[in-house]
């Protein structure tokens, strides 16, 4: 269906508007599209009667393309001017609505200029003006809806930025209070670790000189940028031999940390005073070296920085009490060291000269330890012109082995006064020493020898077995049964031993510590002194015996951890000469 209007005055537009209005309505296009409508159409036909001229108003109903539904249509509304020269200059007017109903039967055609028809029209362009309105209410109702909702998602939105950035800000506290913690913690550690390794480091040595000189290598430069010692020579001394700060000085007289500096180091257990006179520019922590009696001497520190902190100052506290435990126990150490030493020297005196006889003695202190222990030997003749001939060794080491050792060495020279044999002897030592120490074992062998007599006796109470060598160069280990330790909860009769002597012979008594190693046990180490021994020209050993007991140790010696005293003793029976 088509329709078309010549307008060329207000009136034919507004004719021209209530036919397109009805021939809408008759479509079933909703009152909104038909106020669209009729509102766009009225503006286009003012303007152009504004421009002058009649102009064509063509209203088309065509059938909807697909998909749409085969009910529905499309009006068509296009303003063309009329035919005339200048027409070609204007572009047409167009729009189109969809028609949702089958058109009803209604009168399209221009209305006619009645005052009913233009009241009617009127009536229903207000109509379709109050539902637009009411249409347009809703929406501001919805409008206003969506305003409220949309500030209550605003707020809603601005609480949850709120809360997130509170938990950001927690979430930022926690980790720099577990960053915090994990380097405490690895601070704590660290010194911790730096404790227990000086702490070995210190006790590792029993010379203090030398942890004294360890000090300053285990503080710089990570603890301390210089370290001075300053050790007292006795307990009434406490004036220092230089030039020390007045804190060092004070720290020596109450045995409490000082910390001198310009300002207070509020070190936990430091007291605060003034700056040195010696070194006003820098800071200095002056710690005791503390004992139960009273300090060893003072350790003065300059920092690695500005300034300490407290807990590395705490930890540093710590530090000098222990030097001062390994410097005391070194001291102490180092004491009994030089008494052990003195009495052990005053007991293995010069060995005796015999006609026809000749004797070389060695003794090595262990290396490790006190490096005094219970291993002796002596020599000495009896009234008959024979030659006792002795080593022994004490259980344990120290002070206490080297007085018990001293005790046996005065026993066994008092019994042999009376000319007793080696086993007679020993057995007396076994009652005395079980006696006078019932928790201390000895072993010992003991060998007669006389220049006149064809005949070695001997005796062993769990001692390693004697070495002989004949003239014939042969080598022979004298490991007859022998009785048992010395001091043992037993009674025991320690029988003697006797085999040929002839000129020429020597004999080698010694103590474990020569011939014993841990892998191997003892059997090969003897053997390894037997061939020592029989390596030797005879002419070498009667010239020479002090310089065969060293060519006897050093091979001996050379695979030793040398944790035990050694002891050799060589007697040498001299060729007769015609």
């Amino acid at each position: 269906m088509k329709r078309t209007w010549q307008i060329s005055t207000v009136g034919d537009a507004a004719r021209a508007r209530i036919a397109a209005a009805r021939l809408a309505a008759a479509h079933g296009v909703t009152a909104l599209d038909r106020t669209r409508l009729a509102t766009a159409l009225s503006t286009h036909l003012r303007q152009c009667l504004t421009k002058g001229g009649s102009w064509r108003l063509t209203l088309e109903v065509t059938p909807a393309p697909a998909p749409a539904p085969a009910a529905q249509s499309v009006l068509h509304a296009v303003v063309t001017p009329l035919e005339t020269a200048e027409s070609t200059a204007h572009t047409p007017w167009r729009t189109s609505l969809l028609c949702p109903e089958a058109p009803a039967a209604a009168d399209a055609s221009m209305p006619a200029d009645t005052p009913s028809v233009l009241a009617e029209s009127l009536l229903g362009a207000d109509e379709d003006a109050a539902l637009v309105l009411d249409k347009l209410a809703e929406q501001e109702e919805l409008v206003a809806f969506l305003r409220d909702e949309l500030h209550q998602t605003n707020q809603g939105v601005l609480a949850l930025h709120a809360e997130l950035d509170a938990a950001g800000r927690a979430q930022r506290e926690a980790f720099a209070a577990e960053r915090s913690a994990r380097q405490e913690a690895e601070s704590a550690r660290r010194r911790l670790t730096f404790l227990a390794d000086a702490s070995a480091v210190l006790t590792s040595s029993l010379n203090h000189d030398e942890i004294v000189r360890l000090l300053p290598e285990l503080l710089v430069p990570e603890y301390a940028r210089s370290v001075d010692v300053w050790l007292f020579d006795g307990d009434d001394d406490r004036r220092p031999p230089a030039p020390h700060p007045a804190a060092a000085v004070l720290a020596a007289r109450t045995g409490r940390p000082q910390y001198a500096a310009g300002r207070p180091g509020e070190l936990p257990g430091v007291d605060d005073r003034p700056p040195s006179a010696l070194d006003p520019e820098h800071p200095l922590l002056c710690l005791p070296l503390p004992t139960r009696r009273a300090p060893l001497g003072v350790i003065t520190l300059a920092p690695p920085g500005d300034r300490w902190d407290p807990d590395d100052a705490v930890m540093l506290i710590e530090f000098a009490r222990r030097a001062s435990i390994a410097i005391d126990n070194a001291r102490r150490f180092e004491h009994n060291r030089d008494i052990a030493e003195t009495l052990q020297r005053a007991l293995l005196t010069d060995l005796p000269s015999a006609p026809g006889l000749r004797l070389a003695a060695r003794y090595l202190p262990a290396t490790h330890g006190l490096n005094i222990g219970g291993d002796w030997y002596d020599a000495f003749p009896q009234p008959d012109g024979g030659l006792i001939a002795v080593v022994g060794d004490v259980t344990g080491h120290g002070l206490h082995a080297a007085v018990m050792m001293s005790q046996l060495r005065t026993a066994l020279r008092a019994y042999a006064v009376d000319g007793a044999g080696p086993g007679t002897l020993l057995t007396r030592l076994h009652t005395f020493l079980h006696h006078l120490q019932p928790d201390l074992y000895a072993t010992a062998v003991i060998a007669r020898l006389h220049p006149d007599e064809p005949t070695l006796t001997w005796a062993a109470a769990g001692h390693p077995p004697p070495v002989l060598r004949t003239p014939d160069g042969r080598v022979h280990t004298l490991d007859a049964k022998p009785g048992a330790m010395l001091g043992i909860p037993l009674s025991q009769e320690i029988p003697d031993h006797t085999v040929p002597l002839p000129p020429g012979s020597t004999l080698a008594l010694y103590t474990d510590g020569l011939v014993e190693r841990r892998a191997q046990g003892i059997d090969p180490g003897i053997a390894r002194l037997a061939t020592a021994l029989g390596g030797f020209e005879p002419a070498e050993l009667e010239r020479n015996l002090e310089g065969s007991a060293d060519l006897i140790l050093d091979p001996l010696l050379s695979d030793s951890e040398r944790d035990d005293d050694v002891c050799l003793l060589l007697c040498h029976l001299a060729e007769q000469r015609g």
